[in-house]
């Protein structure tokens, strides 16, 4: 509820030519309990001194000569473009009432006005432009909240999927057949742990993986997650594209150099092993709280091995990978490991493009 001192705190401008009505209009407000009274006999004031103090109401004679009250309210109108116009309008001539609120006046009164009459339009039309600024910053903030909310969804899940989950669509998974998932581990981070304090380690680690992202970005890799001082990322999804071999290789390239431009300029001396593996998986949201894009099947457990089992400051490619990129990146072949529900794979390390 709008209350009563809120009311008598108001903003209000008089608009009239004659300064004996805009003498007796002060007076009657102020003598009412009106705080803020302003007055103006220059219709060419008006919209000026609004557009400055913004009134929560304009007491605005319609006959003045030079500027009416008409062409007043045409310019208030291109301020308040968006927003409740606070004119109650005052005229001795009964046909232009019509033509007045058809311009955008809230109320009016006639000339010769009483004052009680006066007081309860001006203390109705202020209690609805007032509840009408409240609801307005009430939306306003609404609106806000909303846009960081979907902005902190888009920076956990992809736009497309956002957009399909908050039109209802739930569980979300769709088969790509053909991607490369990219797993990335910090050599020693592990043991870097027990040797200095937790805040520096985990701004250490914001520093890197803040790096790995403007590089998934860049090259359209979906980062998918971190765990720990690992960092997962897929190209191929969830917009397919032929190149996603050589964009995820690129970004295995990328975070090769920049650890040893990091490694330069802050005195570390980390090593990342990264595995990469190509083809079929399935994507999407599941579950009802904390939500992430994820990734299933056969294919991103490979590529975790290509990590696991890899070499640290190498990039170990499966020779699924190793067969899209072969004619535009130098391999050398480093034999076969284990893998779990495979057996023995033969293996790539790729040293350059």
């Amino acid at each position: 509820m709008i209350s009563s001192s809120d009311i008598l705190n108001a903003k209000i401008l008089i608009v009239d030519d004659k300064e004996a009505n805009v003498l007796l209009l002060g007076h009657m407000l102020r003598n009412a309990g009106y705080t803020s009274v302003a007055s103006t006999t220059d219709p060419y004031l008006a919209c000026p001194l609004h557009e400055k103090n913004r009134y929560d109401l304009i007491l605005l004679d319609l006959q003045m000569p030079g500027m009416d009250g008409f062409e007043v309210m045409k310019g208030l109108t291109e301020i308040e473009k968006d927003s409740y116009l606070p004119v109650l309008v005052i005229t001795a001539q009964p046909e232009h009432k019509l033509r007045a609120l058809k311009a955008g006046a809230k109320d009016f009164v006639t000339k010769p006005f009483e004052l009680v009459e006066v007081q309860a339009r001006v203390h109705n039309l202020l209690e609805v432009r007032l509840l009408h600024l409240r609801m307005k910053g009430l939306y306003d903030r609404i609106v806000a909240e909303q846009k960081v909310s979907e902005q902190l969804l888009l920076n956990v899940l992809p736009p497309v999927i956002a957009r399909r989950l908050k039109a209802g669509e739930s569980p979300i998974a769709d088969g790509f057949p053909d991607v490369t998932v990219l797993f990335a581990d910090l050599v020693g981070f592990t043991e870097l742990s027990a040797q200095i304090p937790a805040k520096q380690l985990v701004s250490l680690l914001n520093d890197i993986f803040s790096i790995f992202d403007l590089l998934a970005q860049r090259l359209r890799l979906e980062k998918l997650k971190t765990i720990g001082d690992a960092y997962m990322a897929v190209a191929g999804l969830p917009e397919e594209c032929n190149d996603h071999a050589d964009s995820a290789a690129e970004m295995a390239l990328g975070i090769q150099e920049e650890l040893v431009r990091f490694n330069s300029e802050n005195g570390t001396n980390f090593k990342v092993r990264v595995g990469l593996h190509t083809g079929p998986v399935v994507a999407g949201v599941i579950g009802r709280t904390k939500f992430s894009y994820d990734l299933w099947g056969d294919t991103a457990n490979v590529a975790s091995r290509m990590e696991s089992h890899g070499v640290a400051g190498g990039i170990q490619v499966s020779g699924t990978t190793y067969e899209r990129l072969k004619q535009k990146y130098a391999f050398e072949e480093r034999g076969s490991i284990s893998i779990k529900g495979h057996g023995e794979m033969k293996t790539y390390l790729l040293f350059r493009k």
